[in-house]
């Protein structure tokens, strides 16, 4: 019914149309630039730009070399950034991103002109492939419209967990009467009586157990029954401290405000930080004691008296069925109890003559032996030599050698991620094994015990992808059994065995110049346990390095860095502490109680205060003259992957020295409150240039869909998490933009700006409204937030809440505070609290349990940032607080409050004295009087 030619001509309009827009949408999403601006990225922008790139591909009549040509020459103007993960100006300075409007409109144009590129060359994939090509690429860029980021944490989840833990009851004895807490300066004085070389790094934060022999050696009156409560109340940390401050409990104190407060000052330490029980996960400490084992069972790592009290906690956490779990509230695990059992036979225990061995045994052999436990535990087991190295899957080091900008690189995985399966590439790469292995005894009674057919016969290939099922909470994926299955022939190839021992020497030389920067970055305390002790293994092994035994040493000291003593044994914590981050929430509740520069807190206030200031990683003296300061050069951090770390605040210490968004802003927050609004401490404030330096780390780490990530940006792509060969954790393959991690960093950047309007004013406004947005499309239809670092939905709830408003929303008339404030006024028990369990955070769906402090806490700062009207159930809530309150000012401790990975809970033990001081403060201080107000 048309004429030919009209037909002909529209046709060709519709192709170069759908090839342009398709162009647009691809460059579009796979850019993840942060300094493309959010208008750019917008769907209408894309069909418009995309209409546009059509119309020039229609012109240009199918010649594509113009089009690459311009997008070559624009990004020819930019530089690959690692500590981005993406193209860059060549302008900027490394990790900055777009800091001004010619980078942005560089970044744009870049995007788009590749986009017109992409757009010329499906063009001509059109005309050879027809209708079929054109639907297709329609059907993919649609998709890619309108899939959720990767940022959305999604849930529920279909497999649910269905076990739950049990214990047999009773009291359990706990560890010794000698143990002593020290921290700061005092603990490295300790450390270093007996060191051969010296701590390198700020001592502020720091803190260990050291034992005293005058003290004794009985175990103090049994306390822990974990059938009641499987978490330690920290009583042996809080003893002392009590004791040291000299001061009786003020019971006689009648505001439950002010007692807590002066409960709370008892258990600083002398210089500001407050201590806590940072434990859990079963899994840490096991590999502590393989390579204690390992290496010739030294006592600078394990002493007799540790070992005793590391054995005690594996013991008081065994459940009734024999096992352990990979944390303190899991049901078993073949995770949490082939690692526990296997330290155990290390430390000295047998089945032959101990009962709870008999038991664990009796649990693993039940499961199929250790053939069924996860990665990380086979990992384990094969550098001890109970497990052949083909049991295990292919860790190569090769990919270190890959170029950074390939989308395979390494260094787009998550850090935590990337710096665990460091050494553990250098260790497979190497095939490391205790050398005697073969003559051990206790060796050769584990290759019996751990499975039910003879060892060496053992098909250890066919065995690599076994798993237990309760511990497969993340099954691998399809693509990523096939990519092991490549690289199984790869190792197998004899044609390519020349190319692999050379690709695979300089891998491991890598691997181990690595694992040496990140030991001295660090001050080798490294980012976390697990790699602490792997790394330690590679210090001991490398044989280019003519102070490995130095290195060594240093590891050494920091061992009990990582070491918590409680009334149920000494366990590994998840990290050195959580030092900064409980004293930077607690000095933001002092300050909103208005109680700060009382004569009897402010004392408190002030060294809190110092404490911080002398925590902002690399900006004291001190810090600055650690070998970690001459890594932060942009060269040193493009070499070894890592983000700018000057400024920033870290989750534990300054010594630790990875900073982390919401750890930052937390700091931040906290210091210009203190400034603001304490007298004590308004006199010496810290100087503008460092809080400057705080802003820029928080800018810098925005990401492209407007949230923040944890320590960098989002350097993969969602696809990654396809790749995920852990089986026991989720969503750990990139950094993801966290409701937390947005909130902390809007709140800094909009108190900051309060104060220094003049300072990166352009920058500030565009990130508060693009974290605006973020959190908006990550809320859920019910008005709720998953969260990830905590469980689960109050606490997330108040920080959605909060960041809403800290971002620009009017908590009178935002639709997103209101179902949010609706949310959290759904779950409110008739008690007056709120209570969530752990399974919240690994079903992914609202678990209500018994009213918890800590959550009831979360849900009431939330509704009182968002100017819930609902008074009469904020009063409620605050009266159930006000009941909890022990005649100490003390809480009672719950149930655990933290999570990470999905799938392992931690406890913090200073949450229940931190949140429910400010929530009583904020509805005293702040919410009731805007109530009455308005």
């Amino acid at each position: 019914l048309v004429p030919r030619g009209v037909a002909a001509a529209t046709h060709d309009d519709m192709e170069a149309t759908l090839a342009g827009v398709c162009g647009i949408t691809l460059s579009t999403w796979s850019s993840k630039s942060r300094s493309v601006p959010g208008w750019a990225t917008s769907k209408s922008c894309v069909v418009l730009v995309g209409a546009g790139c059509g119309r020039l591909v229609a012109v240009l009549d199918g010649r594509v070399v113009p089009l690459v040509g311009g997008a070559l020459a624009l990004s020819g103007l930019g530089r690959w950034d690692n500590a981005r993960a993406e193209l860059a100006p060549r302008w900027e300075g490394h990790g900055d991103g777009a800091t001004r409007r010619l980078s942005e409109a560089w970044a744009v144009a870049t995007v788009w002109s590749t986009g017109a590129a992409w757009a010329g060359f499906l063009s001509l994939v059109f005309e050879r492939g027809g209708v079929v090509s054109m639907v297709a690429a329609a059907v993919g860029a649609l998709a890619l419209a309108t899939s959720s980021g990767v940022s959305k944490p999604g849930g529920p989840r279909r497999r649910r967990i269905d076990r739950r833990p049990r214990w047999k009851a009773g009291a359990r004895r706990g560890p010794a009467a000698g143990w002593r807490f020290a921290s700061g300066s005092a603990s490295h004085e300790i450390t270093g009586r007996e060191a051969s070389v010296a701590l390198t790094g700020e001592p502020a934060g720091r803190q260990i157990w050291h034992f005293d022999e005058s003290r004794g050696g009985e175990a103090p009156p049994a306390t822990f029954d974990p059938s009641l409560n499987p978490n330690s109340s920290d009583l042996v940390l809080r003893q002392q401290r009590v004791e040291a401050y000299g001061a009786a409990a003020p019971t006689a104190e009648e505001d439950p405000l002010r007692r807590g407060l002066l409960f709370y000052r008892m258990l600083q330490t002398d210089e500001g930080h407050f201590a806590g029980d940072y434990g859990g996960p079963h899994f840490l400490s096991p590999g502590l004691v393989i390579v204690w084992y390992v290496t010739g069972k030294r006592d600078d790592l394990l002493c007799p008296r540790r070992r005793e009290a590391m054995t005690t906690y594996y013991l008081n956490h065994q459940q009734e069925d024999g096992g352990w779990g990979t944390h303190i509230e899991s049901p078993s695990t073949m995770f949490g109890s082939t690692l526990t059992y296997v330290a155990l036979r290390l430390l000295g225990l047998s089945p032959e003559t101990d009962d709870a061995m008999r038991a664990a045994l009796a649990f693993i052999r039940a499961q199929g032996g250790a053939l069924y436990t996860s990665s990380w535990a086979k990992f384990g087991l094969c550098v001890l030599g109970v497990m052949d190295w083909d049991g295990h899957e292919s860790v190569p080091p090769e990919m270190w050698l890959l170029p950074s900008w390939c989308p395979f690189h390494p260094c787009r995985m998550w850090c935590h991620a990337r710096m665990v399966y460091l050494p553990m590439s250098y260790l497979w790469g190497r095939r490391w094994v205790y050398p005697a292995a073969d003559s051990d005894r206790t060796i050769a009674a584990l290759r019996r015990e751990l499975y039910l057919d003879d060892y060496d016969a053992v098909p250890w290939t066919q065995t690599r992808s076994l798993v237990a099922d309760f511990d497969n909470y993340s099954p691998v994926h399809p693509l990523m059994r096939l990519a092991q299955r490549v690289l199984l022939a790869y190792e197998r190839s004899s044609l390519l065995a020349p190319l692999r021992r050379a690709a695979r020497r300089r891998g491991v030389a890598f691997a181990a110049r690595y694992v040496h920067a990140e030991d001295q970055q660090t001050n080798y305390v490294d980012i976390g346990p697990v790699n602490k002790v792997w790394n330690m293994l590679v210090a001991f092994d490398d044989p280019t390095r003519p102070d490995a035994a130095v290195a060594f040493a240093k590891h050494a000291l920091r061992v009990p860095d990582y070491l918590w003593v409680a009334e149920d044994g000494m366990k590994m914590q998840g990290y050195n502490g959580s030092q900064c981050w409980d004293t930077s929430f607690f000095t933001q509740a002092l300050v909103e109680s208005r109680l700060g520069d009382d004569p009897d807190l402010r004392d408190c206030a002030r060294r809190a205060f110092r404490f911080l200031e002398r925590t902002q990683i690399l900006s004291t003296e001190t810090s600055k003259a650690s070998p970690a300061y001459a890594f932060e050069t942009a060269a040193s951090r493009e070499r070894w992957f890592r983000h700018v770390s000057k400024g920033g605040w870290p989750f534990s210490t300054s010594a630790h020295g990875w900073p982390i968004s919401d750890c930052t802003a937390e700091g931040l927050k906290s210091v210009l409150a203190m400034q603001q609004g304490l007298a004590c401490v308004r006199a010496e404030p810290l100087p503008a240039p460092r809080l400057a330096d705080a802003v820029n780390v928080i800018l810098t780490l925005q990401n492209a869909d407007g949230g923040w990530a944890t320590y960098e940006n989002t350097r993969g792509f969602g696809w990654f998490e396809w790749l995920n060969p852990s089986e026991v954790f989720g969503d750990i393959m990139i950094d993801y933009s966290y409701v937390e991690c947005s909130m902390a960093s809007a709140g800094a950047l909009k108190r900051f700006h309060e104060l220094y309007p003049d300072h990166r004013a352009p920058e500030i406004r565009r990130a508060l409204a693009r974290g605006n947005a973020f959190l908006k499309s990550i809320q859920r239809p019910d008005g709720s937030w998953y969260g990830s670092w905590g469980c689960c939905f109050t606490y997330a709830g108040w920080f959605g809440i909060e960041g809403l408003v800290d971002t620009g929303d009017d908590p009178s008339t935002s639709p997103g505070v209101a179902r949010a404030c609706a949310f959290l006024l759904s779950k409110q028990q008739a008690d007056g609290g709120w209570g969530e369990t752990f399974e919240s955070c690994f079903d992914k769906t609202y678990s209500p349990g018994p009213s918890h402090i800590v959550n009831t806490a979360w849900a009431l700062l939330g509704l009182m940032a968002g100017r819930s009207p609902e008074l009469a159930a904020v009063e409620r809530g605050v009266d159930f607080l006000v009941r909890m309150q022990l005649p100490s000012g003390d809480w009672p401790q719950q149930n655990m409050s933290g999570v990470f990975n999905r799938a392992c809970g931690i406890t913090y033990t200073s949450y229940r004295n931190v949140f429910p001081l400010w929530a009583l403060a904020r509805f005293r201080n702040i919410y009731k009087p805007a109530l009455a107000a308005a």
